[in-house]
């Protein structure tokens, strides 16, 4: 398996420089959900958790939907298929310069939220609640990554995102039903009970196997359509 690794670097810092300044007012927009958070009052909490899972959904969605869709309805893919790039490399291409574009804001914001938690009176155990929430955005944005690699239908890929997203409430109803999870999420203490631990590990695994498994797919291709 050869890699033409410069031109893949290229082709994920251009998606990189392209959405910087864009995701840069996300994570100024998740920094002011976290002040809100950080003032630990019940308004402020409900307000700051809300914008919160807002700016980091929609920085998933606008990350597939411009590096992706936009660029199909562009025909950016004739100029790409110009370059000395083979199939695997432009899939590897998309799929680094995607998690880039969204991981970064990603991760600024987790660790922003940890941080707030472990550093204000709000409980300590909410950090195993933040930990799961942004778990399932991570798992909804795999899903949506790999489906808006796969399937070119706009509509297909719009019901993939907004589908996968609007399920972040039911999974907070679900864990809430839980009291092995409800709990400990009280206490000033973080303590990681068994079905918590599952639950983040599956998220985990089936993010990577997804990324993974659309990876290969599209890299056993010998032409791009």
């Amino acid at each position: 398996m050869n890699l033409n690794r410069p031109v893949i670097r290229l082709l994920i810092l251009k998606d990189w420089q392209l959405f910087e300044k864009q995701l840069a007012a996300y994570v100024l927009a998740g920094l002011g959900a976290l002040t809100l958070l950080g003032l630990a009052r019940p308004w402020a909490f409900y307000l700051g958790s809300l914008a919160l899972i807002v700016v980091v959904v929609a920085a998933a969605c606008f990350a597939i939907s411009n590096s992706l869709l936009v660029e199909r309805k562009e025909q950016t893919l004739a100029f790409v298929m110009s370059l000395p790039v083979s199939p695997l490399d432009f899939t590897i291409s998309k799929l680094l310069g995607n998690l880039l574009t969204f991981g970064v804001p990603f991760c600024v914001l987790l660790l922003g939220t940890l941080v707030v938690i472990l550093s204000t009176p709000l409980p300590d155990g909410l950090v195993i609640l933040a930990t799961l929430l942004f778990g399932h955005i991570l798992l909804a944005y795999s899903v949506s990554l790999a489906v808006a690699m796969q399937v070119e239908s706009e509509g297909w890929n719009t019901f993939a995102m907004i589908g996968s997203m609007v399920l972040v409430n039911p999974f907070l109803m679900a864990l809430g039903q839980i009291e092995s999870i409800q709990g400990p999420i009280r206490q000033d203490a973080i303590a990681w009970s068994l079905p918590a631990a599952l639950i983040l590990g599956a998220q985990l695994l089936v993010s990577v196997v997804v990324l993974v498994h659309t990876a290969w797919w599209h890299g056993r291709k010998a032409a791009f359509y």
